[in-house]
């Protein structure tokens, strides 16, 4: 959970890089809570409402905490405009995104897990 605070506190922060971790547990806890916003929906009868208000609130973030992933791995963060092309785009996306970090400083700052260590 202190990892999805983590991406929200830091909103719209496009640049740095973030972890492995960081990306997938946002992602983790993203998929759950959307998952309690359409149950919710559905109980109170609100057509997505809740749904919606969600997914708005959470796109910054979401495309924030994408392209740090990829400044982490050594990649511009346009490069998560590939998922455009079908199939094989996102397929490649996916690639980067579940890459290890590169080792040492990179144009886009230090190694997340060498502060942490």
């Amino acid at each position: 959970m202190s990892w999805f605070l983590a991406v929200v506190k830091n909103y719209a922060g496009f640049s740095g890089r973030a972890r492995r971790k960081e990306y997938w547990m946002f992602q983790l806890f993203n998929i759950l809570f959307l998952i309690v916003a359409v149950v919710l929906d559905f109980v109170l009868e609100t057509y997505f409402v809740l749904t919606s208000l969600y997914s708005l609130a959470l796109i910054i973030p979401s495309l924030a905490v994408t392209v740090r992933r990829l400044h982490d791995t050594g990649k511009s963060g346009w490069m998560m405009f590939i998922s455009f092309i079908p199939i094989i785009g996102t397929i490649w996306l996916l690639f980067f995104l579940v890459t290890d970090s590169n080792f040492g400083e990179n144009q886009y700052g230090q190694n997340p897990k060498e502060s942490v260590i």
